[in-house]
C-alpha cells in the first residue's frame, strides 16, 4: 500500500517544519532530547483516588441509587486519607441488595442524601486520577448524579483495574478478573465483602499489585499505561498475509496449527478485516497472542447472514473443540432437572434428556446452578427426595424429613395419591408456567432473614432462587420455540448487520424445531416469493424430540431467539404457536439482572454460562 505525501498550504509536498519560529525549533529538540520520564506522568508521582460504590441496582438512568460510597487516596504506596458515607437513597433497598451487601433501610434512613456527598466526594477526589474495578460502574453512576446536579464533571484520568488485569493475568495467576479473586491473589490486607470502603481498599491491594507486574513489563507512566494494549510483536505482525485471502464478507474464520488442528473459531461481519485485527494493536488478549504465534493458516466460511455465522461458530467450537476458545467447547456437558412420571413423582438431576413424557427444566451449564434450582423446589414443594421405586400401596418407614416436615411421605401411607399428585401439579405449574409459589416463598424467607440479620442464610436462599427464575425463564423462552416445527422470519437489514448486504435487503432465516435450518438474503430485484419457497425447500430436515432443546443446543437457539425478539422482525411462516406464559418466570428476571449489572460477585464462575451474555457480571 503507497500513500501519498502530506500536503499543507504553502505548496505541494512542504514539510510539518518549514515556517518554524527559531522559538518552536528550539522546543522541538528539546522535546526529542527528553528522558522516558519526561515523556510522560511516572506512576509513582501520581496521586490515585480508588472509589467503590454501593447501590440499590445495576443502572443510575433506571432509577438506582447509590446507597455508600467508600474511597481511599494514595501516592508512591503510601495511604494520604479515606473517604467513606452511606448515602440516603430515598427510596427502598431491595431485598437482594440488603443481603449481598448489609446496608439496610434503617442503615440509611438518617445518612446524608446524594445531593450533598458527592460535592463532598469531588472535593475529596480533585487533583488525582480516579481509580475502580469496573469503573465504568462507579464513574458512570457518579457522572449521571453531577449532571443532574448541574456539577460540572472533572476532566479526572480514569483506571480500571479490572480492564488492566485482563490484559496481565493469566489463569495460573487467578482464575478470573472479579475483585475477590484478584485480592486473594494479591494478598490483599483487605478482603472484599461489598461494602464500599473494604472494596476500595482492597482495589488499592489490587492497584499496586498489577502496577508491580506492569513495571516488570516496561510500563512506568500513565500514557504508557494507557497504550498498553497497543503492544504487538514482530512475529505477531509478520503474520498479517494469512487474512489476505479472506473476503470482506459476514462468515466464522478458523485458525489452525502447522498439523491442520483448530486452535480458534470466531466470527466476524467482515472476515478479512477481524483477521488481520489479530496482527495489529486491536487484539489485546494474552491468549490471543500466544495462538497467533503457532498458527500456520486461517480459514473462512462465508455465511448469508450475521445470525447464520453465529450458529455456524457454535457448532464448530463444539465439533473441534478448540483449546483457545474458551466457551462453548462442550455443548453436551450439561444437566436437566427431570419431573418423574411415576406413581410417586420426584425431582430427579439428570444428564440427559429420555423421550419418557416427563418434564425436564434446564439445560444447566454446571451441576452447582441445577442443585440450587433443586433445592429451592424442595423449599417449596414436599414432594418426596428419594430416588427408590415406591409402589401405589407403600408400606415403608418415613424418613427424616419427613419427620421435619419437609416431605410429604408417601413411603409409609401419610398421602394419598389425589393429594400428592395435587402438589406435583402445582410444582409443575410453577416450572412451566407460573413460578409464583416459589418465588413469593423464598422472596419471604429472604426478607425474615435479613431482618434478623442473617445475611449468609439469606443469601443461599438468594442464589437458589436466582438459579430456579434463570432456569424456569430459560426453559419456557426454549419450549416456546422448539415446539415449532417450521418458522420463517425475515428482517429489513442495513449494511452494518449483514455485513457485504446492501442496505434495506431482507434477511430471511428458516428455523425449525430451534434450529437454524437454512438463511439468505433476498437479492435487489428478486422475487421474494421465490426467493422464501427455494430457501425453504433447501431447508435442513429437522426432526423435534423430547425436553427444551431437543434439535440444537440451548444456546444455538438463544442466538435466535435474540434475532427474533429484535425489532421490524417480519414472520412469513409458522406451523403452530409461538407464545410464552404470560405470567412466566421471565417477568421476575428483571430484579436479578440489575443484581448481576452491578458487577457483584453473585455467580460462580463456572456457572456463568447460565446467565444471558448481557447480564454476566464483570467482577
Amino acid at each position: 500500500m503507497t500513500t501519498a505525501p502530506l500536503r499543507l498550504p504553502g505548496g505541494p509536498g512542504i514539510s510539518r517544519a518549514a515556517g518554524r519560529s527559531p522559538a518552536e525549533s528550539a522546543a522541538r529538540r528539546w522535546e526529542v532530547q527528553r528522558s522516558f520520564d519526561e515523556l510522560g506522568r511516572p506512576l509513582r508521582d501520581l496521586t490515585f483516588c480508588v472509589v467503590d460504590l454501593e447501590t440499590t441496582g445495576g443502572s443510575a438512568e433506571g432509577g438506582s441509587m447509590i446507597t455508600e460510597i467508600g474511597a481511599v487516596k494514595v501516592r508512591g504506596g503510601e495511604v494520604l486519607g479515606e473517604f467513606q458515607t452511606l448515602v440516603n437513597p430515598h427510596t427502598q433497598i431491595p431485598p437482594f441488595i440488603a443481603v449481598l451487601t448489609g446496608i439496610t433501610n434503617s442503615m440509611v434512613s438518617v445518612a446524608p442524601p446524594i445531593e450533598s456527598v458527592l460535592p463532598a466526594f469531588l472535593e475529596f477526589a480533585a487533583g488525582s486520577v480516579l481509580v475502580a474495578h469496573n469503573a465504568p460502574f462507579d464513574v458512570g453512576f457518579l457522572q449521571w448524579f453531577a449532571a443532574r446536579q448541574g456539577i460540572s464533571w472533572p476532566a479526572f484520568d480514569v483506571l480500571d483495574t479490572a480492564k488492566i488485569a485482563r490484559r496481565v493475568i493469566t489463569r495460573d495467576d487467578a482464575p478470573n478478573c472479579k475483585l475477590s479473586s484478584l485480592a486473594r491473589a494479591f494478598h490483599a490486607s483487605t478482603t472484599p465483602n461489598h461494602r464500599a470502603l473494604s472494596d476500595a481498599r482492597a482495589t488499592v491491594d489490587v492497584l499496586h499489585g498489577l502496577m508491580e507486574r506492569l513495571g516488570g513489563l516496561g510500563v512506568h507512566t500513565i500514557e504508557e499505561l494507557s497504550t498498553f494494549s497497543a503492544k504487538v510483536s514482530t512475529a505477531q505482525r509478520r503474520k498479517r498475509h494469512l487474512a489476505e485471502g479472506l473476503p470482506h464478507a459476514p462468515g466464522v474464520y478458523l485458525f489452525r496449527d502447522e498439523q491442520s488442528r483448530v486452535l480458534y473459531v470466531g466470527t466476524s461481519r467482515d472476515l478479512r478485516t477481524r483477521v488481520r485485527s489479530y496482527f495489529t494493536a486491536s487484539e489485546t488478549r494474552s491468549r490471543m497472542g500466544e495462538m497467533v504465534a503457532i498458527a500456520e493458516s486461517v480459514s473462512g466460511i462465508e455465511c448469508a447472514t450475521p445470525l447464520e455465522a453465529e450458529v455456524r461458530e457454535l457448532r464448530l467450537i463444539a465439533e473441534h473443540k478448540p483449546k483457545y476458545n474458551r466457551r462453548s467447547r462442550f455443548p453436551e456437558k450439561v444437566h436437566y432437572l427431570k419431573l418423574t412420571r411415576e406413581p410417586w413423582p420426584r425431582l430427579s438431576l439428570v444428564r440427559r434428556v429420555a423421550d419418557d413424557g416427563a418434564d425436564y427444566v434446564g439445560p444447566f451449564a454446571s451441576k452447582k446452578a441445577a442443585e440450587k434450582c433443586l433445592a429451592a423446589l424442595h423449599d417449596t414443594f414436599p414432594v418426596r427426595q428419594c430416588s427408590q421405586r415406591i409402589g401405589r400401596d407403600p408400606s415403608g418407614s418415613p424418613c427424616v424429613l419427613a419427620e421435619m416436615s419437609r416431605c410429604l411421605s408417601p413411603c409409609d401411607g401419610s398421602v394419598d395419591q389425589t393429594t400428592y399428585a395435587a402438589v406435583v401439579r402445582q410444582l409443575r405449574d410453577n416450572l412451566l408456567r407460573r413460578p409464583d409459589d416459589v418465588v413469593e416463598l423464598i422472596t419471604r424467607r429472604m426478607a425474615l432473614l435479613a431482618e434478623d440479620e442473617r445475611f449468609e442464610e439469606a443469601g443461599v436462599h438468594r442464589d437458589r432462587l436466582a438459579a430456579f427464575v434463570r432456569a424456569a425463564s430459560r426453559t419456557q423462552r426454549l419450549t416456546a420455540l422448539t415446539r415449532i416445527p417450521h418458522l420463517v422470519a425475515a428482517r429489513r437489514e442495513d449494511d452494518r448487520s449483514t455485513g457485504s448486504a446492501p442496505r434495506g435487503q431482507w434477511a430471511v432465516h428458516v428455523v425449525r424445531h430451534g434450529r437454524l435450518a437454512a438463511a439468505g438474503v433476498i437479492p435487489p430485484g428478486a422475487d421474494a416469493h421465490r426467493f422464501v419457497a427455494d430457501l425453504v425447500a433447501s431447508g435442513e430436515t429437522v426432526r423435534g424430540g423430547p425436553g427444551p432443546a431437543p434439535a440444537a443446543t440451548a444456546e444455538e437457539t438463544e442466538k435466535i431467539l435474540r434475532w427474533l425478539e429484535a425489532p421490524g422482525l417480519r414472520l412469513i411462516e409458522v406451523d403452530g404457536e409461538w407464545s410464552c406464559p404470560v405470567g412466566g418466570a421471565t417477568r421476575h428476571l428483571a430484579l436479578h439482572d440489575e443484581v448481576n449489572h452491578s458487577r457483584l460477585d453473585l455467580v460462580p464462575f463456572d456457572e456463568r454460562r447460565d446467565l444471558p451474555v448481557a447480564s454476566r457480571p464483570a467482577r
